[in-house]
């Protein structure tokens, strides 16, 4: 990589400004922190995001690349802010990422790390709702080590992987459609949530 060019993890922010700002809109449209039950559908949404991409999180040649990557999923973090508020855990969604390539997960897991960052100002907005770290925002919950930390490891180890023309094309093309299935979730968590409220 050439010094005057920009770094990886610089790029996909600059490809995925498009996605993640549709996706704010979109969060911000559900109100997720005005109610519990508003609130409650997010988090189905955040649980069906992290259950799907376990996978990658506790997959070997990944966790060869990124030693601490299990310990970064937040799946289970996500099923007990469910049992907190006693929200029955959602059934999977079709769709989900299927053995991707090394690239194309790194580029949905580049996704799911960075949004732990706005997690940070999520979880003031859940304390209205008398939610905390320890009980029912666990998932939106301080990293070990830290939030900017662990995001400049992650991001230093993926800046540095010597990528072929067609591994950046996947990695692009994963964070790309990380965002894009997140919005899938969220779509699926308010309707299905509102289709099963009483008329």
């Amino acid at each position: 990589m050439s010094e005057d060019s920009i770094r990886r993890s610089q790029r996909l922010n600059q490809i995925t400004h498009a996605p993640h700002e549709k996706l704010d809109k979109a969060v911000k449209a559900n109100a997720p922190f005005e109610t519990l039950a508003s609130y409650s559908r997010f988090l189905a949404a955040q649980y069906l995001f992290q259950q799907e991409l376990k996978a990658l999180y506790t997959d070997p040649q990944l966790v060869d690349l990124i030693a601490d990557l299990p310990e970064r999923c937040r799946a289970e973090q996500a099923k007990a802010d469910l049992n907190d508020l006693d929200t029955p855990i959602p059934a999977p969604v079709a769709g989900a990422v299927d053995k991707p390539s090394q690239a194309e997960a790194l580029g949905w897991l580049f996704v799911s790390e960075g949004s732990k960052l706005g997690a940070a100002f999520l979880i003031k907005r859940a304390v209205s709702l008398n939610l905390s770290e320890t009980f029912g925002a666990r998932h939106l919950g301080e990293p070990v080590g830290g939030r900017a930390d662990g995001w400049k490891r992650f991001t230093r180890i993926l800046d540095e992987l010597p990528f072929s023309e067609e591994q950046e094309r996947q990695i692009d093309k994963g964070a790309i459609a990380a965002f894009e299935r997140f919005n899938v979730l969220l779509e699926h968590a308010y309707t299905s949530a509102a289709e099963a409220e009483p008329a």
